[in-house]
Parts: C-alpha cells; structure tokens; sequence
C-alpha cells in the first residue's frame, strides 16, 4: 500500500471531499440561458374561471343561484374537470376540478348537486359549481382526493 492510502483526501482531491463546504461547480466563462418552451408565445391563459380565479360578485351570484341535481357522465382527475348530465334533461354542464367539494373524486354515475355560474367573456355558456356528490355510484370503486380507493 502506498502513503497516499492512509492520510486523507484533501479538498482539492476528485475522490471525496472533507467537507459538503468544500464542493464546488467548475467555473466556466459564460452562463447558459435556458432555452424557452417552443410552445410559449402560443399559450393564452384559459378563460374558465376557476375557483381561485373567480371574481366575487360571480361567487356571490353563483351563491344566491338555485341548487340543480344531475349525474356526472364523466370526470377525469388528470385532465381536470368533467361534465355533468343534469337531471331535467338540459345539455351537458362543465365541472373543473376546482369547484368539487367533499373528500371523493367524482366518477361516473355519481348523483351530484351543483349550481351554475356563468362562464366570461360574453357570459352564454356556463359551468356548474359548488358540486358535492349525493349518492355514490352504486358498485363502482372511489378515490379521494388524498389517494384512498374504496368500494361502494
């Protein structure tokens, strides 16, 4: 065994260092800019108003609205909202994921009450909020929001 093996490594050493203290990145002459999204001039911020987004005269008109009962025809936690079939036979209601309330994702088949607020800029269209789930869809399994599945 030579010397080198027993006394230890000095800082400068490119095995080990004595210390977190002593690491450090090799010093080049220039930083490199980070190269941006190809797709960044072309996104526009999404005009569905969501819970954080909402302005509070829409909340407090959404509030004061009447209490519909529907069926969620589908929800997908990935992408973020879903649609709602509403049980007076209307066209189908938007749902983003921001405006569930309870403790269970929302899966098909679930009986659900919401109420509607009107989606901007020219306020024709709207979405459903306040949506908590009534009746658990009967043999179907449900996630909460925390990654619990259970059956029902």
């Amino acid at each position: 065994m030579s010397s080198n093996a027993s006394s230890p490594l000095s800082p400068g050493s490119p095995q080990s260092p004595l210390s977190p203290g002593s690491l450090r990145l090799p010093e080049c002459g220039h930083t490199r800019e980070r190269c941006p999204s190809p797709m960044r001039g072309y996104l526009i911020p999404s005009p569905l108003p969501t819970r954080r987004s909402r302005t509070c005269s829409a909340a407090a008109r959404a509030a004061e609205g009447p209490v519909y009962t529907g069926v969620c025809k589908c929800f997908s936690r990935a992408k973020g909202h879903g649609f709602i079939t509403p049980s007076d036979g209307g066209s189908d209601v938007f749902v983003h994921i921001s405006d569930i309330e309870g403790e269970y994702v929302p899966v098909e088949g679930d009986e659900v009450s919401y109420k509607l607020c009107s989606i901007p800029p020219k306020m024709e269209k709207v979405q459903a909020v306040e949506v908590t789930i009534t009746h658990l869809a009967p043999g179907s399994k449900h996630e909460t929001w925390s990654g619990h599945v259970i059956s029902s």
